[in-house]
């Protein structure tokens, strides 16, 4: 069950990105300029590539807005493909032209190319890497930040830090951190990292990868604190708020795992180390608990602590020293294709994180407190609050 749909288009070098979102409140305030500082922090990071110095997204906000305000009809938004003067001829919308134009026939092993192709059956691989190049995501910032602009309107922010790149950890505690305050620490860094000597050990690591040709993944952590106790259900399998997180995470390019708390370290070691317990604080409005290894999740529901979610991301697939691959119209052993790519984009990935999770928080906001407006919504809110 959803209340919250998006919807996006377009490819990585075509006109555009569209993304529609449907089942936001009316009147709420939005503008493009607040969703244009997320998707410039999407474009950050040590590790980028040259399509960073090309692209400097700005949506367009085409639907479901009036007078700064939200409608309560969907909401329609493009942000334009500067680099479209330059592949207008490669990407052409209407039938006829050269098909050999950058042509693709080599898949990049860890890419969706090859599979991709076997799914649609297309020849040309440009057919598939297209839309499913990680530029997709700037779309699914820019509905986030819608999400993310509903949160902050019930006192909840969302902020993220990056934990490791290339096997290089920044074991600062993020706890230590208030949330709100999290990401301009985190965004002062090349590499958002808490540490500078982390940032810094990293950034060597990148710089080495590049030199060599290659790539490298890390890990990433999203954070969100002020989430009411309630969000999400245990009743059914489908309405888990962690399950709901982990998909919307898994859907990411290149992420590989995700946990929520402790995570996989939980798996090893004793129910005692690893459960919240619960005391009686009259002080603190009753029932508190004193730490966090759950991550703000029991049961699949949320327990009103910071939510702490990590996600995996495996180094990008298009390596500049290719791997072995299989030419597919010659039917013989090649390296495999290169196209423009990072050699290491897990700050971004944490930023694109921070929206897949405000979206997911939201419908789960709305499920619970729902209703058409902004004030009604409150209304929902503060009433269950009082109660």
């Amino acid at each position: 069950m959803r209340l919250l749909r998006i919807l996006t288009a377009g490819e990585s070098h075509g006109p555009g990105l569209t993304g529609i979102i449907e089942g936001m409140p009316a009147g709420l305030a939005l503008d493009a300029a607040y969703i244009d500082e997320q998707l410039a922090r999407r474009q950050w990071g040590h590790g980028r590539g040259a399509r960073m110095k090309i692209e400097k997204d700005r949506v367009v906000i085409r639907g479901g807005v009036r007078r700064g305000r939200t409608l309560g009809s969907p909401i329609a938004l493009h942000i334009e493909n500067r680099d479209w003067k330059n592949w207008r001829e490669v990407m052409r919308v209407e039938a006829g032209g050269d098909e050999t134009l950058k042509a693709v026939h080599i898949p990049r092993p860890g890419h969706a190319d090859y599979p991709g192709a076997m799914k649609y059956g297309h020849r040309d691989l440009r057919d598939v890497l297209e839309r499913a190049s990680a530029r997709e995501t700037a779309a699914r910032v820019a509905l986030g930040s819608v999400a993310r602009r509903f949160l902050e309107e019930f006192g909840i922010h969302v902020a993220s830090r990056v934990v490791s790149i290339g096997g290089e950890v920044d074991d600062t505690d993020a706890d230590a951190f208030p949330v709100p305050e999290l990401n301009a620490c985190a965004d002062s860094s090349p590499v958002r990292a808490l540490g500078a000597k982390a940032a810094r050990r990293m950034i060597a690591a990148i710089d080495a990868a590049r030199r060599d040709g290659d790539t490298l993944g890390g890990e990433f952590e999203v954070r969100v604190a002020g989430l009411p106790a309630g969000l999400g259900s245990y009743v059914h399998w489908d309405r888990r708020i962690e399950g709901d997180l982990a998909r919307a995470f898994m859907s990411l390019n290149a992420i590989k795992g995700v946990e929520v708390g402790m995570g996989f370290r939980a798996a090893r070691l004793r129910g005692s180390a690893v459960h919240d317990e619960l005391f009686w604080d009259p002080a603190r409005g009753g029932v508190v608990r004193r730490s966090n290894r759950s991550g703000g999740i029991d049961g699949g529901v949320s327990t009103g602590e910071p939510l702490v979610v990590r996600a995996a991301m495996k180094p990008i697939a298009t390596i500049l020293r290719p791997l072995a691959s299989v030419d597919l119209k010659k039917k013989k052993e090649a390296r495999a294709h290169i196209e423009r790519s990072d050699t290491c984009a897990v700050p971004a990935a944490a930023v694109i994180g921070e929206s897949l999770a405000a979206l997911e928080l939201a419908d789960a906001f709305l499920i619970k407190f729902g209703g058409d407006s902004i004030p009604e919504v409150r209304s929902h809110y503060e009433s269950e609050r009082r109660a």
